[in-house]
């Protein structure tokens, strides 16, 4: 027996089994039955034969995946690619037990049918007279339907007369009108006979079809040549539940392999992300500067490996800073101690300078310029050292802070006044805008920002005070901006101007500071808890912007109060 494909549009099968009867009506003894489909309404009934019919669901776009693949974490992709391959491997394995139990379903069931009808119609058409009358063919149709198959028969006969005697077994159920038109010819089509014994004239015929919502089969034969033509009418419902309750278990068990897919993955994920957590954790304390920060190296696969690195990278860095803190250290200690040992031979020095600017009028002409060098210098030597002095006390977080309350107006005025600056700055401030600060701090900033405006951008410089919101602790800040008429500041100078002995390139005049003035200015800013930040104004010239927090009084706090505070905190 070799059935026709399940599904297929057009087959064929050939059932091969001999017929002991030999008269007139039996069907060939020893020769095959074939059995292609016919027509169309195969294919129909194959369409509508089970439930893997079902919409089809439409691409889904590219770039709306890759827009929700972006955002998500480690973890949610784990366990989306372990969704997917499991449900991909369970609707695999679930649809080819479906088609290949549904193909041995139907064909089990249609080949049971096919053959009992075949012999049931051989058996029962070779009891026939010659020309049956209608109630015999009732008869012999409504005896033929009593098979264990369960299928419905009408027999069809044309009489010498030319009448048709059509009977059914159950007309309620199954009439000629219902057998379709392609498998009537296809049962009437005579073929030719062959030259071997293996041929017959009439083969049986079977088709697929579905009428309401249940499938059906419909098969035919006409016994010999002017005898009676059967059809049968066979019911592939329980077929379909059968299948149809298959593919609920299939679908069904391919849910639970999803869910356990996913609990899988969320388990996995758990296992890797767990030490690539603790990676993240202590990167981040290394970063904030806990340098002995070390990770426990479990097991000897990749993510050990891993972690041997990292540690092996933050002893490295530990070492490395440790290194170079000491050398720092041993900077700032050679600088201290260099500047306070400087500061008492410079005082004895500063005196006799002082004791020759007084007398130079009376020297000779001759040495008197070289007085006026050596007593210059002398104080440009002293500033050196005083700055020294100022920075290592930044370094070593020792800068003292004595707050009071100060109008920023007046205290521009005074340190302009002091310096004999009136005529070459213009102030734009109003009186009253008082904040507590350092005075003497807050003075050497302005000196240092109108003094290097006034050196390298020429008068008139402009000074501006204003206030403004800020996320401090007073609710908001003091802006003091110093714009000078120079050329600006060069774009490769400007992220380097408040560094330590840094000097503006030749497009500047050439500055006879030591470089300080403007680190200093930002380390006593840094000192009150605010910023200096330098720009080109789009108009020419160079904008130094200080900003200060107003600040709060406090009840330590007072005229002769000092404070050592770290830098960067007011």
């Amino acid at each position: 027996m070799r059935p026709a494909a399940a599904g297929e549009g057009r087959g064929r099968a050939v059932l091969t089994e001999a017929h002991p009867h030999g008269a007139r009506g039996g069907l060939p003894a020893g020769r095959p039955v074939v059995t292609p489909a016919a027509g169309r309404e195969d294919a129909a009934a194959d369409r509508g034969n089970g439930p893997e019919d079902g919409p089809r669901g439409g691409p889904v776009r590219g770039g709306r995946l890759r827009a929700l693949w972006r955002p998500a974490g480690l973890r949610m992709r784990l366990v989306v690619v372990f969704a997917l391959v499991a449900l991909l491997a369970a609707v695999s394995v679930s649809g080819i037990a479906y088609w290949l139990n549904r193909d041995a379903v139907l064909t089990r069931a249609q080949n049971a049918a096919l053959k009992d009808f075949r012999k049931s119609l051989g058996d029962h058409s070779g009891r026939l007279p010659e020309n049956p009358s209608c109630a015999q063919l009732r008869a012999t149709a409504a005896a033929m339907a009593r098979s264990t198959q369960n299928y419905q028969v009408v027999l069809v006969d044309d009489s010498p007369s030319g009448e048709r005697c059509a009977e059914a077994s159950d007309p309620s159920v199954f009439r000629l009108e219902m057998v379709p038109a392609s498998l009537t010819e296809a049962v009437h089509q005579r073929r030719d006979e062959g030259p071997d014994d293996d041929a017959a004239p009439y083969h049986l015929y079977w088709q697929r079809v579905v009428r309401g919502d249940d499938p059906y089969l419909i098969g035919g034969a006409q016994v010999i040549e002017e005898g009676p033509t059967g059809y049968m009418l066979a019911s592939l419902a329980p077929e379909r539940d059968d299948l149809n309750s298959l593919a609920w278990s299939l679908g069904i068990a391919t849910m639970l392999a999803l869910v356990g897919s996913v609990l899988l993955a969320q388990a996995a994920a758990a296992t890797v992300l767990r030490p690539v957590q603790r990676l993240s954790n202590a990167a981040r304390a290394l970063g904030q500067g806990e340098l002995e920060t070390r990770l426990p190296v479990r097991g000897s696969d990749e993510l050990a490996e891993l972690t041997r690195t990292f540690n092996g990278t933050a002893e490295a860095l530990e070492q490395r800073v440790a290194d170079l803190s000491a050398r720092e250290a041993a900077s700032r200690r050679f600088v201290a101690d260099m500047s306070h040992e400087l500061r008492t031979p410079m005082t004895a020095i500063t005196a006799m300078t002082e004791v020759l600017e007084d007398e130079v009028d009376n020297l000779d002409p001759m040495i008197a310029p070289a007085v006026q060098l050596v007593v210059s210098e002398t104080r440009r030597l002293n500033n050196l050292v005083e700055n020294l002095m100022e920075v290592t006390r930044f370094d070593a977080g020792t800068a003292r802070m004595v707050r009071d309350d100060v109008d920023i107006a007046d205290q521009v005025t005074a340190c302009i006044d002091a310096r004999a600056w009136l005529d070459a700055v213009e102030l734009d401030a109003e009186r009253g805008i008082v904040a507590r600060l350092d005075p003497r701090r807050l003075d050497v900033i302005l000196a240092n920002l109108i003094g290097n405006a006034l050196k390298h951008g020429g008068s008139p410089v402009r000074v501006r005070i204003r206030e403004s919101g800020g996320t401090h602790e007073a609710g908001d800040q003091v802006v003091i901006e110093v714009a000078d008429r120079g050329p600006g500041i060069p774009q490769d100078v400007l992220p380097h101007v408040f560094d330590r002995f840094y000097k503006a390139s030749a497009s500047r005049p050439r500055s006879e500071g030591s470089g300080l003035g403007l680190s200093i200015a930002l380390e006593n800013a840094h000192l009150h808890g605010g910023d200096i930040t330098a720009r080109n104004d789009p108009e020419g010239g160079a904008v130094f912007t200080l900003r200060l927090p107003r600040g709060t009084r406090h009840p330590e706090d007072g005229p002769a109060a000092a404070e050592n505070e770290e830098r960067g905190e007011p």
